[in-house]
């Protein structure tokens, strides 16, 4: 192995220790919701207050280790789980989604646009695809991944190099897409929480990066392409491991009617989506809050995300022969929800800190002391964008999960820029773009694992330093390329999503 490589290798078995040291995430979480009461308590004895900036009235530190802060949260602690404003939104969407899931509907869909490929056209797409995954959760991991490994193997290509372009659009374009997705949802309601801290009117939509986002997966497509092809295939070579080349299984008749059907059944539903959005006077439109961002759509995302999965997949599924009675379809519900246990768990404890810490007030504080700070530093917005993502990005080396990395950092970072007067939309799109240049390069993903046994299927002898390398020359391109796009979109003043402009009203 040439020194180079060993020095990564080493490099990452030191990530790998360090990760395998910290606690379970349900811990770290109860751990900073104890720091968070004991630091309250010793400010609130110190006297520490700030002058509030939109009312100016004084701010102190709340004593949680008072009789009231105590009485507080222990009659708090259900109505902070219930009331957690991305729980719902999350179980709703993966119950629509999982009757597409379940009815064999995103499998065909995937199936259909990579066969259909042109062999030029291939990595371009494969890392498309990727992307367009992210909203139904993991499918492109179990299917996308190894799919586009085996139609490359197919067509005379390296295998590996498949793999690559498709790990490099699910997990490496994690953020960009143009469509919705469940995690869009979950952030905009932290941000919402975080940015209640300022301005308890406040509310985060769904759609805060959307501009943006949808911009970038122009950009990643290229940059993921390019680097695919002029560094990554080219340094694999022709494959010569002992794998035998097996074709994707094509479509059947049945198959392909049943994505008619789904079609049209897409087709109704958007029809009747655009019917009641498009008129002024629509079903779906707000006369009090005229506009897309006020319409019930957007304030009701949630159930057309849910209605999105059903309608097609109950389509599919019943035209296919895989669901034949109502319980095929609750099962298929019933096996994405017992994968939810995990999260509930975390969520619990997250819901616990993000109150606790609003309660306290030194979210407040804290944005108060680091707005002057950077007011007395004179940086510009510019060096701020670039903060939250080379941040983000290390923390994501041995923190994976998008919202518990965001219900730690919104909270301080959100309040911050609004103080600045900059929006929350603003930040949080900042944060999305640190939070998915590393994700394929740390072997503290959650999915990371998954993704070497696909590449043990090729290499038996690939471990951790063989992916790493593979996709390192994706996860450095997107850190410079995608940085620059933010640097840019922010320099030209353009809003990251719908209403969502970049500077605060005042």
């Amino acid at each position: 192995m040439p020194p180079s490589e060993r020095r990564l290798q080493r490099a990452l078995d030191r990530v790998e220790r360090i990760g395998n040291a910290l606690p379970h995430p349900a811990s770290l979480f109860v751990g900073l919701t104890l720091l968070v009461v004991l630091l309250s308590s010793l400010l609130h004895a110190a006297g520490v207050g700030v002058a509030h900036p939109l009312t100016g009235e004084l701010v102190r530190p709340a004593d949680l280790l008072s009789v009231d802060g105590l009485r507080r949260m222990v009659v708090g602690v259900l109505p902070n789980f219930i009331d957690f404003a991305p729980l719902g939104s999350v179980l709703v969407c993966l119950l629509g989604l999982s009757v597409a899931e379940h009815s064999g509907l995103l499998g065909a869909v995937v199936r259909l646009i990579i066969g259909a490929t042109p062999r030029r056209w291939l990595t371009g797409v494969v890392v498309l695809c990727g992307m367009l995954s992210h909203s139904v959760g993991d499918v492109g991991y179990v299917l996308l991944l190894p799919l586009a490994a085996a139609l490359y193997h197919t067509v005379g290509r390296n295998p590996i190099a498949g793999l690559a372009a498709a790990f490099a659009g699910v997990s490496g374009g994690f953020a960009a897409n143009v469509l919705l997705s469940p995690t869009d949802v979950i952030l905009a309601g932290l941000t919402t929480e975080a940015a209640r801290l300022i301005d308890p009117t406040y509310e985060v939509a769904p759609t805060a990066s959307y501009y943006f986002l949808a911009a970038s997966v122009l950009l990643v497509t290229v940059v993921a392409t390019t680097v695919s092809l002029r560094i990554v295939e080219p340094r694999l070579g022709l494959y010569a491991g002992d794998a035998v080349p097996e074709p994707p299984v094509p479509l059947s008749e049945v198959e392909r009617r049943a994505l008619g059907w789904a079609g049209l059944s897409l087709l109704v539903l958007v029809g009747l989506i655009l019917w009641g959005l498009l008129p002024a006077d629509g079903a779906l439109q707000d006369p009090t809050r005229p506009g897309f961002v006020g319409s019930y759509f957007v304030r009701g995302l949630v159930t057309f995300i849910f209605l999105l999965g059903v309608v097609p997949g109950l389509a599919y599924g019943i035209a296919a022969g895989t669901i034949r009675r109502d319980v095929d379809v609750y099962k298929g519900m019933t096996k994405n929800m017992e994968l939810v246990a995990g999260y509930l768990v975390v969520v619990f404890f997250i819901a616990q800190f993000i109150n606790v810490f609003n309660w306290s007030n030194l979210g407040v504080l804290a944005a108060v002391q680091g707005a002057g700070v950077i007011r007395a530093l004179d940086v510009g917005v510019v060096p701020l964008v670039v903060m939250i993502v080379l941040l983000t990005a290390s923390i994501d080396l041995v923190m994976g999960s998008s919202s518990a990395k965001w219900a730690m950092l919104g909270p301080i970072l959100v309040p911050l820029f609004m103080l600045l007067g900059y929006t929350p939309e603003l930040t949080v799109t900042s944060y999305r773009v640190g939070d998915s240049i590393t994700n394929i390069i740390t072997p503290l993903s959650s999915n990371f694992p998954l993704v070497l046994m696909f590449l043990q299927r090729y290499s038996p002898k690939a471990g951790i330093g063989t992916l790493t390398a593979t996709m390192l020359p994706y996860s450095l391109a997107n850190l410079v390329c995608w940085t620059l796009l933010l640097v840019a979109w922010v320099m030209l003043g353009l809003p990251t999503g719908p209403g969502a402009p970049l500077l605060l009203a005042r």
